[in-house]
């Protein structure tokens, strides 16, 4: 087991260094380079453009530095004086550059979002899976049988509705015509009851047939009928048994959605006015902010990378035979 976890973690260091080149390939190289015309915009002129490229390191070569001296002589530091160098080794510190629309440092400003968008997205996640557990068990429970029909018609019709659908219907219905909840706004937990819920309840019905799926492959298992001949209750079978048998696809699942958590929710965030990370993005790219929008799309990637680590080690720990 322990050399499989060497060999993941030893695997992180070129998929990390391919998630930043690739990064910095994108918003550096295809995307034109420096986006001083379009932040100064079309009356800018050349000195303007300078200014703005120097300030933000626009100016210096892409992939590696000059390392001429003006008396031609060889300087390997200078070498490592480019917009990529420079680009890992703020990534490293911890620096993720500045916000060219904002004038200020783009790691204040995703700290700002990361509290909206984690109070938002993780009690979505948690209550998610918590009631698409227990309805997946007791379908399965009831497989074939009334309760059990139930719960997969209603699965199935709410994986029918569109998530803007019941955003836009929450926030007419419930929070403009009923007025139980505010419709705009973060000021406290009220305004995130709505969205919350909403959140829930548009993806339980495909959380509660997958899990279904991954109970029902254990539920005839030779385990389980040895564990009935032992005498043991249904509900020890399912939780005790099934369930934790079943926790590699249910795991493999739910951490495909961790990331979410910091990267923020963009359409409930954005018809709800919550200032979370989602909101920075769609603002960062509206107005071309491009050290906004790289920071998010280097802190999702990175996110998923690590995830994916985190649930591959929890496999070694759930299910021995991953070691093999």
């Amino acid at each position: 087991m322990w050399r499989y976890i060497g060999r993941r973690l030893l695997e992180v260091i070129p998929t990390t260094f391919g998630i930043l080149l690739l990064t910095f390939v994108l918003f550096n190289v295809v995307s034109g380079g420096s986006p001083a015309a379009t932040i100064l915009g079309k009356g800018a002129d050349e000195k303007s453009i300078a200014a703005f490229n120097k300030r933000y390191g626009y100016d210096k070569p892409l992939l590696v530095g000059d390392w001429r001296a003006e008396d031609g002589s060889f300087r390997p530091s200078k070498a490592f004086d480019s917009q990529f160098f420079n680009f890992l080794k703020s990534v490293a510190t911890g620096d993720l550059g500045y916000s060219s629309k904002l004038d200020e440092p783009v790691a204040d400003v995703l700290k700002r979002g990361v509290g909206p968008s984690l109070s938002l997205t993780v009690p979505i996640l948690f209550l998610g899976v918590v009631f698409a557990l227990f309805l997946a068990l007791l379908s399965a429970a009831y497989r074939g049988r009334v309760p059990d029909r139930i719960i997969l018609f209603v699965s199935a019709a709410l994986m029918s509705v569109n998530y803007v659908v019941w955003v836009l219907a929450g926030q007419f219905l419930l929070a403009f015509k009923a007025g139980w909840f505010p419709i705009w706004g973060y000021s406290g937990p009220s305004y995130l009851v709505l969205p919350v819920a909403i959140g829930v309840l548009s993806s339980l019905g495909m959380d509660v047939r997958f899990f279904r799926t991954a109970v029902m492959d254990e539920i005839y298992k030779p385990y389980v009928l040895t564990a009935r001949a032992k005498g043991l209750t249904p509900s020890v079978i399912m939780t005790r048994h099934v369930l934790r048998n079943a926790l590699i696809p249910i795991v493999t699942y739910v951490s495909l959605s961790i990331p979410y958590l910091f990267t923020g929710s963009l359409l409930l965030e954005s018809f709800f006015g919550i200032p979370g990370l989602g909101s920075v993005s769609i603002n960062a790219i509206q107005s071309a902010d491009l050290a906004v929008v790289r920071a998010v799309v280097v802190l999702g990637a990175l996110l998923y990378q690590f995830v994916n680590l985190a649930t591959d080690l929890l496999y070694a720990i759930l299910d021995p035979r991953v070691a093999l």
